[in-house]
């Protein structure tokens, strides 16, 4: 079995052969930056959403989470990757999804995924890449007035521009399976 180093020097492979770009872009956060870190080329990648799964369920083996979570879309597959590792080694950790506003038609939900997680479960949110934390904020916010505890923030990359202190600012740590500086 590889250690977390291993399997984090290989993620790190991957991002950069698969997310990686060196381009002028503007970022969700309106940002303009030098560089993109498209994350989903990677979370949906098979040995990328393993890497991942092992990599986040093993940083929350031992604790109290009982589900992880994230902003729809990027949080998607990394969600389902972690409940998959995480309930092949022990008890379930099921996941949820938050929307940018509630749906218009059906049941209306912000939130999917709640029948698995109710009120007063402590959970872990996710995110494939964090430039200011705006969305994993507001992610975070909604899965707090839907009930559910909040006790850890994951990122699969920080790039290193203001997500960590934003979010330290509300009262979060937030973690990093990879850095902007051991990406670039």
């Amino acid at each position: 079995m590889q250690s977390d180093h291993d399997l984090q020097a290989e993620l790190i492979r991957l991002l950069k052969d698969k997310s990686y770009r060196r381009k002028r872009v503007i970022l969700a956060s309106g940002r303009e930056s030098d560089f993109y870190v498209d994350g989903r080329q990677t979370t949906l990648h098979a040995r990328g959403a393993y890497l991942i799964g092992r990599l986040i369920a093993d940083r929350l083996a031992g604790d109290d989470i009982g589900a992880v979570g994230g902003m729809t879309l990027g949080a998607d597959p990394i969600v389902t990757a972690v409940s998959l590792v995480a309930s092949m080694d022990g008890p379930p950790m099921h996941g949820f999804l938050v929307r940018k506003a509630s749906k218009e038609h059906g049941m209306g939900n912000r939130i999917e995924g709640l029948a698995n997680v109710p009120k007063g479960t402590t959970v872990c949110m996710v995110e494939d890449t964090s430039t200011t934390g705006g969305s994993v904020l507001k992610a975070v916010r909604a899965a707090e007035e839907a009930g559910l505890v909040v006790k850890r923030v994951i990122t699969i990359v920080d790039r290193q521009e203001g997500a960590a202190e934003n979010l330290a600012e509300n009262g979060f740590t937030l973690e990093a399976l990879v850095t902007k500086e051991q990406l670039v």
